[in-house]
C-alpha cells in the first residue's frame, strides 16, 4: 500500500528557460511558472506531440476508427455564471483580469445560510448534476444522489455545483478570449486542482455562504473535496471524498497521456487552433475518451455487458463485424466529441496530474489535515483499478494520525470506478446516513 510518500520539500522557485511557445503568440507576464514547493510545471512540454508517419490510402473507418461525420463546433450556451472583474491569480503565476465561474443551485439556502453542499463534478462533468443537461437533453450525472428525497437531499439542503476552472460549459477556460482576444487554445495557462478550488471559493463567497456544511464529490472532484478540507478547513463543516486519492498515481498519468496523445495526433488539432476553421479534433478526442473509458468500467461490468458479443459492423469494415463493446466504445466517443472541447481535456487532464496533496507538506499528508475540525467520511468501491480502495485507505489512515474525525467505507460494488455516479443502495445509504448525522452535530433543522 502506498501512503505518505516521503521527499525533499524544495521552497526555491521554479522556472522554464527559453522559448517554450515558438511561432505563436507570447505568454502574459508569469510564464516562468513560479513553483513554490510543488513539482515544476513545465510550460507547454506537455503540449507536444509525438510524430507518427501518416497512412496512406486507407481510410479510418477500415480499421473501425470512430470514423465519424466532423460535427458542429460547441455551440454557446448562456450559463448561469459569476463573473470576477478582479480576476484570478493561478499557482503558475499568470493573472487571469477577469474570470467567470458557471453553477447551478439546487434547494434553498436556509436564513442561517448554514445547510449549503457544494458537489465537485469529475473530470467530464459538469455544473448540471440534477437537472436536463442544456447540452445533450440527457439527464443530470448524478439525479440518483441529488434532489428531493434523495441522498442529497435538495428538500434539506442547498446544493450548489460549479463548472471547474478550464471547463467548457461557461467557466473560464480555453474557450475564452485570451489578451489578444481571440480564443487561449492551447496558450491558456497550467492550472491545478487549487486553481479550481480558489475559483469556487470566491462563488461560495459571492452567494454570501461562509462556511459549506458538506463538500462532495467523486474521482476529480474528490482531489478537489480533498484540497477544500486542506486549504479551507474552517469553511468546510464536513467532508465526503469518493473514489478518489490524494495524488495522481503513473498508471492515471500514463492513461492520460495516451489520451493527449491522440488529440494531438489528429489533425483536425492543428495545435490547438481548430476554432479557426471551424473544425474540431474529432477522432483524436474520441480515441481518448474511449481509453479513458476503459479505466472507468471493471472487467465483470464489462463481462456482464457485452461478454464477447459480436454485430454486424459499419460498411467497409476491414473485420465485417464487430464486438459489441467495440460498438460501446464507439458510441462513447462520438457523442464525447459532441460535448466536450479538446483543449479543455487537455487542461484538465493535465490539472490532475499535478495533483500531490502531500507534496506542499514535506511528503507527510497528514500534515495537510492536522488541527482540521472537518468531519470525513473517505469512500471507494472494490472493484474500482483506476482510484483503488488502498488509495482511500490511505487518506483514512492519513487523517487518523492528523487526529480528525474519519470515518472509512469500502462499498462492494462490481461496477468499477464509475460505481459512484451508478445505482448503488449502499453507496447512497452511507451518503444519507452520513449527512444526517453530521446536520444533527451541526443543528441543522430535520
Amino acid at each position: 500500500m502506498r501512503q505518505d510518500r516521503a521527499g525533499p520539500e524544495d521552497s526555491t522557485p521554479r522556472w522554464v528557460i527559453g522559448d517554450t511557445n515558438p511561432g505563436r503568440r507570447p505568454h502574459m507576464p508569469g510564464q516562468g511558472y513560479p513553483q513554490k514547493g510543488r513539482p515544476p510545471i513545465l510550460a507547454l512540454i506537455w503540449r507536444r506531440p509525438l510524430i507518427f508517419p501518416p497512412l496512406q490510402g486507407t481510410h479510418p473507418a477500415a480499421y473501425g476508427l470512430c470514423a465519424m461525420d466532423q460535427p458542429d463546433t460547441l455551440p454557446q450556451i448562456d450559463h448561469q455564471h459569476a463573473t470576477f472583474t478582479d480576476g484570478l491569480t493561478l499557482e503558475c503565476g499568470v493573472h487571469l483580469p477577469r474570470h467567470t465561474v458557471a453553477y447551478r443551485t439546487y434547494g434553498r439556502l436556509n436564513a442561517e445560510r448554514s445547510n449549503a453542499i457544494l458537489a465537485c463534478h469529475a473530470l467530464t462533468g459538469d455544473q448540471y448534476l440534477a437537472e436536463t443537461n442544456p447540452l445533450t437533453g440527457k439527464p443530470g450525472w448524478w439525479e440518483q444522489v441529488v434532489g428531493p428525497g434523495r441522498p442529497v437531499d435538495t428538500d434539506r439542503f442547498f446544493v450548489i455545483c460549479a463548472n471547474v476552472l478550464g471547463g467548457c460549459m461557461g467557466s473560464t477556460g480555453p474557450r475564452d478570449p485570451g489578451p489578444d482576444g481571440t480564443p487561449w487554445g492551447t496558450d491558456f495557462p497550467p492550472i491545478t486542482i487549487r486553481d479550481m478550488v480558489r475559483a469556487q471559493k470566491r462563488l461560495i463567497e459571492h452567494l454570501g455562504i461562509a462556511r459549506l456544511f458538506a463538500v462532495i464529490g467523486g474521482s476529480m472532484g474528490g482531489m478537489q473535496v480533498l484540497d477544500w478540507a486542506a486549504a479551507y478547513p474552517d469553511a468546510v463543516f464536513s467532508a465526503i471524498p469518493v473514489a478518489t486519492a490524494s495524488y495522481h498515481s503513473a498508471q492515471n498519468i500514463a492513461f492520460h497521456e495516451v489520451g493527449r496523445q491522440a488529440i494531438f495526433a489528429d489533425p483536425d488539432f492543428q495545435e490547438g487552433r481548430y476554432w479557426q476553421s471551424a473544425r474540431i479534433p474529432a477522432r483524436g478526442l474520441a480515441v481518448a475518451r474511449m481509453a479513458a473509458h476503459i479505466t472507468y468500467l471493471s472487467e465483470q461490468a464489462l463481462t456482464r455487458k457485452f461478454g464477447r458479443k459480436v454485430q454486424a459492423g459499419p460498411a467497409g469494415s476491414l473485420f465485417g463485424e464487430m464486438f459489441q463493446v467495440e460498438s460501446y466504445l464507439h458510441h462513447q466517443g462520438s457523442t464525447f466529441v459532441r460535448r466536450f472541447d479538446a483543449n479543455s481535456y487537455l487542461t484538465i487532464t493535465r490539472a490532475m496530474d499535478y495533483f500531490d496533496l502531500a507534496a506542499e507538506h514535506g511528503g507527510d499528508l497528514a500534515a495537510a489535515f492536522r488541527g482540521s475540525r472537518t468531519r470525513f467520511c473517505v469512500v471507494s468501491f472494490s472493484s474500482d483499478w483506476l482510484f483503488p480502495t488502498a488509495e482511500s485507505r490511505a487518506i483514512a489512515r492519513a487523517l487518523n494520525r492528523a487526529a480528525a474525525n474519519v470515518s472509512f467505507v469500502e462499498i462492494a460494488s462490481d461496477k468499477g470506478h464509475d460505481a459512484f455516479l451508478l445505482d448503488e443502495p449502499d453507496f447512497h445509504r452511507t451518503l444519507a446516513g452520513f449527512l444526517a448525522g453530521c446536520a444533527e452535530h451541526a443543528g441543522l433543522a430535520g
